[in-house]
């Protein structure tokens, strides 16, 4: 069993908290498992990070307007590692927006914690598009 730098358990059991939470899309319930000072790093934005999101009331806003736009997004986990405390989860996450877009990315989120809480949650997930090239990227051989 890892440990956060406070001494709480970073365990299996927690990650899979975390992801029944988000998949209830309750948002107090996902809430619980963020520090007050949390940062979450989303998946794309105007950053080189995607979009910075700092403490735990922006989270909560996010969040619920997210489940707003996408009322039925779920992930499905595939993996998961800890490494003391951090951790790496990776997920599918499915969906459909309000206006009738379909999610469908294979992503992951790199999580550090501290007294068993996030304080960091970096999410990363594959862009899917058309492949106009068959299949070859313009950017590799």
């Amino acid at each position: 069993m890892d440990t956060t730098e406070a001494g709480r358990p970073v365990t299996m059991e927690l990650l899979k908290a975390i992801s029944v939470a988000f998949n209830s899309r309750d948002v107090d319930r996902i809430m619980a498992h963020f520090a007050e000072d949390a940062v979450f790093l989303m998946a794309s934005g105007p950053e080189p990070a995607g979009r910075t999101v700092r403490g735990k009331a922006a989270i909560r806003q996010v969040l619920a307007e997210r489940f707003r736009v996408v009322p039925d997004m779920r992930w499905e986990r595939e993996a998961e590692w800890l490494c003391g405390s951090r951790a790496v989860t990776v997920w599918r996450v499915t969906g459909r927006a309000a206006d009738g877009t379909a999610l469908d990315y294979r992503g992951c989120d790199l999580y550090e914690f501290a007294d068993g809480l996030i304080t960091r949650k970096d999410t990363y997930w594959k862009i899917v598009r058309p492949d106009p090239a068959g299949g070859r990227s313009p950017l590799l051989p």
